[in-house]
């Protein structure tokens, strides 16, 4: 898919995406859902997967409020730079060991439709008008919003299907 450039597309491909994404899912048994990956990858299940794509939503909506209020927000988070994004998602792995795989597809529904009202919320131009926010940089909100949803959900998709091929090798 073309990445989006207006913003019924985005909205329609972030739909589409995160569609494809809990409908692979949900054809799974309860059992399949539940196993853990071959070794090799740092989300080890299904659960650390969506609580992965969870807490990317969080952070961006994080971004968001703060930036929209004028101030520049954290980014990627508090204690981290783009330059260790493996420590803050190892972090983000950890933090969510507890959770079951349930309570983290509820948390990733609603941090789903928070992100969706965000782009509801504004106008195309608002949206894809690079340098429009000082906490956007050079880019445009659009582009945050790209890779904090539908990229992610295909990359969440992607990483659990290679997964799944894997066990069914195994």
């Amino acid at each position: 898919m073309a990445r989006p450039t207006t913003k019924a597309i985005l909205l329609s491909q972030n739909r589409q995406r995160f569609d494809q994404l809990t409908d692979f899912i949900d054809n799974l048994s309860d059992e399949a859902q539940l196993e853990d990956f071959p070794d090799g990858t740092m989300n080890r299940n299904i659960r650390d997967v969506l609580a992965h794509l969870h807490h990317w939503h969080l952070l961006f909506l994080g971004w968001y409020e703060v930036g929209m209020q004028g101030e520049k927000p954290d980014m990627p988070a508090r204690g981290y730079t783009w330059k260790n994004i493996p420590e803050l998602n190892r972090w983000i792995f950890e933090h969510y060991q507890k959770e079951s795989l349930i309570k983290t597809r509820e948390s990733l529904y609603q941090s789903y439709r928070s992100v969706q009202r965000v782009i509801e919320s504004h106008t195309e131009e608002e949206l894809f008008e690079k340098r429009r926010y000082a906490w956007t940089g050079s880019t445009s909100l659009g582009a945050y919003l790209i890779s904090a949803t539908g990229s992610h959900y295909d990359w969440a998709l992607k990483l659990i299907r290679k997964a799944r091929k894997s066990l069914q090798v195994i």
